[in-house]
């Protein structure tokens, strides 16, 4: 796996998935632009996956970790929490986005750009047609791409062990809007590893937007090695 943080690229994942021992938080104190403090605990669930959880007054939300090109992306839904050193900003899902300093002095001099433009969200699925169950190890490899070019350009890659998960397998990722040219051509494809072997794999990428807008990437991988019916 490139040395990619993630940026967008996440299987679906409920926040109960990200449950954990509260004492296996690292929970860090931050203070906002607009005064508001939170603290945000790091951590892992069950099986390893990363996962922040922003604590506030009277409650506490649960972002499970998905892909990013720049800095590390939490995310459930429209809520988002991305952080960069000890710098952090919270999308609330609601248009409000909060820039975070680590500590308890405020970011100064810093204007929020408009969160409607700030990302591109993508989803799909991942299957193949033949009627073969994945073994626990497999492991699934996404790769977002911008295929306009002559050499396609990787945005994302990023690995995911599925622990006995089945075909058809939910994907999505988040991908920074800025990364991407007025030109780019986003694409999508996957591939199925067991034991270091490849064993399913995209024809092709796949396209995922459509006149600028994501659309559903139904990803359908060939088996390695079998000529096609």
């Amino acid at each position: 796996m490139k040395n990619l943080v993630p940026l967008a690229l996440a299987l679906f994942a409920s926040a109960a998935a990200c449950a954990a021992d509260a004492s296996s938080e690292q929970r860090l104190p931050y203070t906002c632009d607009n005064g508001s403090r939170i603290e945000i605990g790091f951590a892992a669930d069950a099986e390893g996956r990363p996962f922040a959880r922003l604590h506030f007054a009277d409650e506490a939300l649960t972002l499970p970790q998905v892909p990013s090109a720049s800095g590390t992306l939490y995310r459930s839904g429209d809520i988002r929490l991305s952080t960069k050193d000890n710098e952090a900003m919270f999308e609330d899902g609601k248009g409000n986005l909060r820039h975070c300093r680590q500590g308890d002095q405020p970011p100064a001099g810093y204007a929020p750009p408009a969160a409607s433009n700030n990302f591109i969200d993508l989803h799909g699925n991942v299957r193949y047609l033949a009627r073969i169950a994945l073994p626990p190890n497999a492991l699934l490899t996404l790769l977002i791409q911008d295929i306009s070019r002559p050499r396609p350009l990787t945005l994302v890659e990023q690995q995911y062990e599925l622990n006995g998960a089945q075909v058809p397998i939910p994907f999505a990722a988040t991908i920074d809007r800025d990364l991407v040219g007025k030109r780019a051509r986003i694409a999508v494809s996957a591939r199925i590893e067991v034991g270091g072997k490849v064993r399913f794999a995209s024809a092709k990428p796949v396209p995922a937007l459509q006149d600028g807008q994501p659309v559903p990437v139904e990803l359908i991988l060939k088996p390695v090695g079998r000529a096609p019916r």
